[in-house]
């Protein structure tokens, strides 16, 4: 059984009740983890503010760094450890979970080394005047992470918090949370101070509601849904707190007749299996133009048909979903697919000898004929592809923004004009030209417009995000 960290103690729950911890290869239970209260959190933050006020609110810019590039290391260490934790709780497969636990020490070691490198500025100001602008940390910042990347999303949300001298409450997705609760053990091991991190496990409409709620937070991050995203924002409200919010996705790839269809069909297929689809960013939409639909559509059952799922042990190209409600809310939309009338163009398939109860489903292209379907506009969250035609440039990016979210895009053309025209014309927060996605992209800003929400992580804009001004001016004539 895993253990909350709380004021620098693995502790349970204060009522002892537990949560089943589930494995989605074979849905069965492997371990539990504390279910959280209110008290727990009140506890955590108390921990958080008196850390603040105290040991941790003492250690200098240079020396937390130190501190996190001693985590980072430590994480590397740990590496088998975290990826076989990471593996078994999510369902991934090998090599991304140790993929994704190499790009947690690299958050680490990036903000590490950022720092004691966030300086403040001097204003010109009246004749007898000194005006200076610093940075400070925000105080207590709380935490709410997904299910889908625990140990990434621990790093992008939390390091540059830490950095900046913040103290932080982190609750973490009931479903997948284990690696987060090992790398806080870590942190202590390493020398961090008893209360600068905080790790309460427990419900999202439970302990996520009390931290998001809790008076004593000075800032909350938010990675999930837009309905769960739309009341941590009203609480942050109430309280008048800043928030980040990193919501939903339904990323498009724009694919024109002059492109390197091989190359895109590569990256196309494996942005949307990674994760088994599970990824805010997903390019679940691919817009081709009509003169070269054809010969796309070839060159993406080359690559897409090879997709297959399994356990992590075997190592493929994705594993299960997470849990049951996901898997019935994925095939929910492959039953609408048919409903549509959308026409299924390709299939990977479920490799031979997962258990019988894990929840893997087919990675899958449907084809619409118009911008239309539900697939095409509702996030699925799944290995699920949707393509359809277009005709112009403006069309392509009419299409493009057609949606709600606004968080990633892909423009694939060999037209250096085209590329810079479309790019400018999407609405997302990231767009690729020729790529998609970069192995983690810690040094790149990342956050969505419209429904996928505001504010940046990743990048050294995120210590200015975790971080607030104060004006100080002094008179001396």
């Amino acid at each position: 059984m895993s253990k909350m960290i709380i004021d620098g103690q693995r502790v349970d729950s204060s009522d002892g009740l537990v949560i089943d911890v589930i494995c989605p290869s074979d849905g069965q239970v492997f371990t539990t983890i504390p279910r959280g209260t209110a008290t727990d959190v009140d506890r955590a933050v108390n921990a958080a503010r008196a850390s603040l006020s105290g040991a941790w609110g003492k250690v200098p810019a240079f020396e937390r760094g130190r501190l996190l590039m001693k985590l980072s290391q430590a994480v590397l260490d740990h590496l088998d450890e975290l990826t076989d934790l990471e593996a078994r709780d999510t369902g991934k497969p090998m090599a991304f979970a140790r993929n994704d636990i190499t790009v947690l020490a690299r958050y680490f070691e990036f903000y590490g080394g950022g720092a004691d490198k966030v300086h403040g500025q001097t204003i010109p100001f009246l004749n007898d005047y000194a005006v200076q602008v610093v940075r400070e940390p925000l105080g207590v910042t709380a935490h709410i992470l997904p299910w889908n990347y625990p140990a990434q999303m621990l790093g992008r949300s939390v390091a540059p918090a830490l950095a900046m001298g913040n103290a932080v409450v982190v609750k973490p997705a009931e479903d997948a949370c284990l690696s987060i609760i090992r790398v806080a053990e870590l942190a202590l091991e390493v020398g961090l101070p008893a209360g600068a991190l905080n790790i309460v496990t427990g419900l999202g409409e439970e302990a996520g509601a009390a931290l998001s709620t809790h008076p004593g937070i000075n800032f909350i991050s938010f990675t999930g849904s837009n309905e769960v995203g739309i009341h941590v924002q009203q609480a942050a409200a109430v309280n008048a707190v800043k928030c980040t919010l990193e919501l939903g996705g339904k990323s498009a790839h724009v694919v024109f007749d002059d492109a390197n269809m091989e190359r895109a069909a590569v990256a196309i297929s494996k942005g949307i299996v990674a994760n088994t689809g599970q990824t805010c960013t997903a390019g679940s939409r691919v817009l081709v133009q009509r003169g070269c639909y054809d010969r796309f559509m070839k060159a993406l059952e080359k690559e897409f048909s090879k997709k297959t799922a399994g356990t992590p042990e075997m190592d493929l190209d994705c594993g299960p979903l997470i849990n049951e409600a996901q898997f019935k809310r994925v095939n929910r939309y492959i039953d609408l697919g048919a409903q549509e009338g959308l026409k299924v163009e390709i299939e990977g398939r479920v490799a031979e000898g997962v258990p019988p109860g894990g929840y893997f489903v087919r990675p899958m292209v449907f084809s619409a004929p118009r911008h239309e379907s539900r697939l095409l506009t509702e996030e699925i969250f799944g290995p699920i592809l949707v393509t359809v035609p277009f005709d112009t440039e403006a069309e392509a990016i009419e299409l493009a923004n057609a949606t709600s979210y606004g968080l990633m895009a892909a423009v694939w053309s060999e037209n250096g004009s085209r590329q810079t025209r479309v790019a400018r014309g999407m609405q997302a927060g990231q767009v690729y030209i020729n790529s998609f996605g970069a192995g983690g992209g810690v040094e790149l800003p990342f956050g969505g417009v419209k429904h996928s929400g505001h504010g940046r992580e990743k990048g050294f804009i995120a210590l200015e995000e975790m971080s607030t001004v104060k004006t100080i001016i002094q008179y001396y004539g």
